[in-house]
């Protein structure tokens, strides 16, 4: 049987195909929270999805006849942690406020750039169909459940 997610570093093509995905994917997701005026917007999006996809990348082109897939375990492990940091930092940013209230502001956008982050994921391991029903899946929980809530 023939993995199809490994594949060798002389494969520009595919790697080509994989970072436009990540980069494809996360535009849309940062494209809606660009037009709802929210401060992690298009280009954090971007840049999210594809520091993961490229992250991604690494250990899938081994250039060898048998890869580790303990080494795309640890790579995903690191980028959903790396990601919880960046969207507490959302979290913390938009809760600073003045009154004494604990108040909680950002987790959406927070788990919007988690959500971009698995999606960069997905497009470095070659995974387009599964990328694009998560983007749209995620586009409409971003849409119709706003809607949702403000009735």
């Amino acid at each position: 049987m023939l993995n199809t997610y490994y594949f060798s570093p002389n494969d520009w093509l595919n790697t080509l195909f994989r970072l436009c995905l990540a980069l494809l994917l996360g535009a849309v997701i940062g494209i809606e929270r660009q037009i709802r005026r929210k401060p992690a917007g298009l280009r954090t999006h971007i840049l999210v999805s594809l520091g993961s996809a490229l992250f991604t990348l690494i250990p899938l082109q081994t250039g060898t006849s048998d890869p580790s897939p303990d080494a795309l375990s640890r790579v995903i492990q690191g980028i959903a942690a790396g990601i919880g940091f960046l969207g507490a930092g959302e979290i913390v940013r938009e809760s600073s406020q003045k009154s004494q209230q604990p108040e909680i502001h950002g987790l959406t956008s927070a788990a919007a750039i988690w959500v971009s982050s698995a999606l960069g994921i997905v497009a470095g391991c070659g995974l387009w169909q599964l990328g694009l029903i998560a983007a749209l899946l995620t586009i409409l929980v971003l849409n119709l459940f706003k809607k949702l809530e403000n009735s």
